[in-house]
């Protein structure tokens, strides 16, 4: 096989430009030195650059020049299904077949893996979930890695543990380039990474890296932060001045239930948003981001859910109710406007409350070394056990345990096989001082978002900084708010804050009942199995701890001193009752007993049988010997609480109002009822003042 020469290469890498990208397209200088690095040198690169710079540009050229010489496909990772989607677009447009390999087309692999060994395919998309399905692992990543002609690491800030969206499943990347043949090239790339994340990734993918950094400076971008502290007024705020903003684009929100909140109240307004969150299904994903791309929709009120992969140029804004923890994942977020528009509009709406969202993310970060050692020590080395049946033998939930699975497998501890997991027997030591790092990385980054908001100077050089960008800016950027000295209007009006306030207040939201039992409770020693038969019924709560509008009342309530229920929060349970649509009314209230809120849990249990004329049935004790539970995950919490309350002496003659102050994973409410419908009550009804989301 000849090696490609330069001799008439950069004009076929301008003509290859033209059909991707319109008949004015010309090369950058950079993108020109990373195609000649990687089709010439077969060197590897890391390319650093703003968002629409053209990353995806020159790996698609570089695998249409290298398979012109003969050289095999090229294998790109990449992590997202929308990205992937995306990616496949663009290809076809420059003339490249591309084709992918993820979990949702397993029953074509055959088919791919078939066209790939015939010369058919140019450019193959797997996600790095599939790089460690044993399967794929063994039987196909081998002969890629024989076979390729280029491997491309995209959004490659993934693959560090310094990068904002760590994934353990990218370090697995290390074992593909291992096995690559030394004249194969690499290509990283990635729009956010500061020196950290690029001294980290340029190592993990080579000895002799070619680092190519451009500015990160937007000139499309105009920056303004708004400082209203009020939850209700940041709202309404925004529902008055939506339809100024120009074209269509993102509100991204911090958690789930306020997605769904604004989004619901824009709508009640007349804008025309839908919510999209990580708990949106694919389908509907899909047809979301097509609208957007469309302009059928104003904007779409997002999740991080919403961010790599998603491609439209003419994005006009974006909005944070919300900031996010680091001026990096900021920067990632807001790089989605503006790519090709004159002028795009980015807004942070950030709120006290924000601080209490960081700190939750961030206690589900790695855990401390004794859980992580209680992983290794259940693990077999012969006997692969899956996660579903780990789970009830480690203290760790199903997703935080799926983590540590993947980073012990990285190191070398443990090894996904097919039915599951087993040890290796390998020696592991719990990098401290690494995790230590992170957390205290982790505070600089919330404490850089605290000075981003506060900042007097100009807002872009601020998050360039940040990134560690390679041409410091000399001068302020003249567009963002601090620049040009138009800080946005925050009044809002007394009648659109009265509206907002009605229409968010509205308490009350459906507690779905636990329908099976966690697997492997025998092996705790516990009876329970299958289908529960003996649960609670649907419940109520009166509202989630993130609420816009309930939550921050909801937070002092049960941060503060344990006194007697306030008759608002009264009142709006009463109301939250009155709209139930319970098959059969309750004829009794009975308290949780409560480890933390006993004086507001019975008196609230007390108030609502007085009110509703129902028989109050007191408190359910917890039996004296029982401690608080804290377990994590499913499993451990049922064993914890298992015949956990002194039976009552029931004669009821209808459901049961079982009250509690907060409900988080639904366990306890399932047990308790589980206790009561064994002394003879016929149906129980759980509700709760909060849940935490």
């Amino acid at each position: 096989m000849e090696r490609v020469t330069t001799t008439d290469l950069r004009e076929s890498a301008e003509e290859l430009l033209r059909e991707l990208a319109g008949p004015h397209a010309r090369l950058r200088e950079d993108q020109w030195t990373a195609i000649e690095a990687l089709v010439v040198q077969r060197r590897r690169a890391l390319v650093v650059q703003r968002t629409g710079w053209g990353k995806s540009a020159v790996y698609f050229i570089a695998a249409k020049l290298l398979r012109r010489a003969g050289h095999g496909p090229t294998v790109i990772v990449s992590p997202l299904l929308a990205l992937m989607r995306n990616q496949v677009a663009s290809a076809q447009r420059a003339g490249v077949v591309a084709a992918t390999i993820n979990s949702g087309n397993v029953t074509e692999w055959d088919e791919i893996h078939a066209r790939v060994a015939a010369g058919e395919v140019d450019v193959l998309l797997v996600s790095p979930e599939r790089l460690n399905n044993p399967d794929f692992r063994d039987s196909v990543l081998p002969k890629l890695a024989a076979d390729a002609g280029l491997v491309v690491i995209d959004e490659a800030h993934c693959v560090s543990d310094w990068g904002h969206d760590f994934r353990p499943d990218y370090r697995r990347i290390r074992t593909l380039i291992a096995d690559l043949g030394s004249d194969v090239p690499v290509l990283a790339t990635t729009a956010t990474a500061n020196d950290r994340v690029v001294t980290d990734v340029a190592t993990q993918i080579g000895t002799d890296t070619l680092v190519l950094r451009g500015t990160l400076d937007r000139e499309s971008l105009h920056m303004s932060v708004v400082r209203i502290d009020d939850a209700v007024r940041r709202t309404a705020w925004l529902g008055r001045r939506l339809h100024e903003l120009p074209g269509a684009g993102i509100i991204y929100t911090l958690t789930v239930a306020a997605a769904h909140d604004v989004a619901d109240l824009l709508v009640t307004q007349g804008h025309r948003v839908a919510a999209y969150t990580g708990r949106t299904d694919p389908a509907e994903r899909e047809s979301l981001e097509r609208a957007l791309l469309d302009n059928e929709v104003k904007a779409l009120v997002a999740t991080s859910a919403l961010g790599m992969g998603f491609d439209k140029p003419d994005l006009g804004f974006v909005v944070h109710l919300g900031a996010p923890s680091s001026p990096i994942a900021y920067y990632q977020q807001v790089g989605r406007a503006g790519r090709a528009t004159e002028r795009a509009e980015v807004l942070l709406l950030p709120g006290p409350e924000d601080r209490r969202i960081w700190s939750y993310f961030a206690s589900v970060a790695f855990p401390r070394e004794h859980v992580v050692r209680a992983v290794l020590d259940v693990l077999d080395r012969e006997r692969p056990q899956s996660t579903a049946a780990l789970e009830p033998l480690v203290e760790l939930n199903r997703s935080r345990l799926e983590m540590v699975l993947k980073v012990l497998d990285v190191d070398g501890a443990v090894q996904r096989v097919r039915g599951g997991w087993i040890a290796t027997g390998e020696p592991w030591v719990y990098d401290t001082e690494r995790y230590e790092r992170l957390s205290a990385a982790r505070e600089s980054e919330q404490q850089a978002m605290i000075d981003y908001q506060s900042t007097t100077g100009c807002r872009m050089n601020f998050l360039r900084g940040q990134l560690d960008d390679p041409e410091p800016a000399e001068t302020g950027c003249g567009r963002c708010d601090n620049c040009t000295g138009a800080h946005p209007d925050t009044t809002v009006d007394a009648d659109d804050i009265t509206a907002t306030r009605l229409r968010l207040d509205r308490p009350g939201i459906d507690l779905a009942p636990r329908k099976q039992w966690p697997t492997g409770m025998d092996r705790l020693g516990i009876p329970l199995s299958g289908k529960i038969t003996d649960g609670p019924g649907t419940g109520r709560v009166l509202g989630r701890l993130s609420d816009l509008a309930w939550g921050k009342r909801l937070r002092a309530l049960l941060d503060g001193p344990d006194e007697p229920v306030p008759d608002e929060i009264v009142e709006a349970c009463i109301t939250v009752l009155r709209e139930w649509n319970w098959e059969q009314r309750p004829t009794a209230v009975l308290a949780l007993e409560s480890p933390t809120h006993p004086r507001l849990t019975s008196d609230l249990a007390a108030r609502l049988a007085h009110i509703g004329r129902l028989n109050h049935l007191g408190t359910l004790r917890t039996r004296p010997d029982r401690s608080p539970v804290s377990a994590a995950n499913s499993a451990h919490r049922v064993a914890a609480l298992f015949d956990s309350w002194e039976p009552p002496d029931l004669t009821p003659d209808g459901p049961i109002l079982l009250v509690d102050a907060l409900t988080d994973t639904g366990w306890t409410f399932t047990l308790a009822a589980r206790t009561l419908r064994l002394a003879g009550a016929p149906a129980v009804l759980p509700f709760a003042l909060a849940t935490p989301a």
